[in-house]
């Protein structure tokens, strides 16, 4: 899984983390390659935003992925490619078009939401603290409606 948001320094690092976390508990880490990446390389190399680390630390998740842009050979090398809002999933399928890649792997992010009904996970950058719990309450969410279609979709 590759999970993407615009600077890859916020959403998609945590979503990366929850997941990982998710799998973690479940036994199943070594059945899985997860990594993250954003639109933008403007933040390449550097690691996730201190503030989501702080709040993410807190839900016992260590953000140790760094920023880097996202390349045409990820659709060949991810099943799933998971934008955390629409305007990501917009660039995504430009990025696959452009490279002649399969778009039928992007995927939003809230579209496995349980309980929670965003049309994305917003970007708390330029937001207050509540903003990140925010995005963390809805990756948690997600995540879980993620891991149980992967489940549906193994055993079809």
């Amino acid at each position: 899984m590759l999970f993407v948001c615009y600077g890859n320094i916020c959403r998609s690092p945590s979503a990366e983390a929850v997941f990982n976390g998710y799998i973690d508990k479940k036994k199943r880490k070594d059945e899985f390659f997860v990594d993250s990446a954003g639109i933008i390389d403007y933040h390449e190399g550097e690691p996730a935003d201190p503030r989501m680390q702080i709040h993410a630390k807190k839900r016992g998740y260590n953000l140790t992925s760094v920023s880097r842009p996202v390349k045409p050979e990820d659709f060949d090398m991810f099943d799933f490619i998971v934008a955390m809002d629409v305007e990501n999933m917009y660039d995504l399928k430009r990025i696959a078009a452009q490279n002649n890649k399969n778009g039928n792997k992007i995927f939003l992010m809230t579209e496995f939401s349980k309980k929670y009904r965003y049309n994305g996970v917003p970007d708390p950058y330029y937001g207050d603290e509540n903003g990140f719990e925010l995005v963390l309450d809805l990756l948690e969410d997600a995540v879980e409606g993620f891991y149980e279609f992967l489940e549906k979709e193994k055993n079809r």
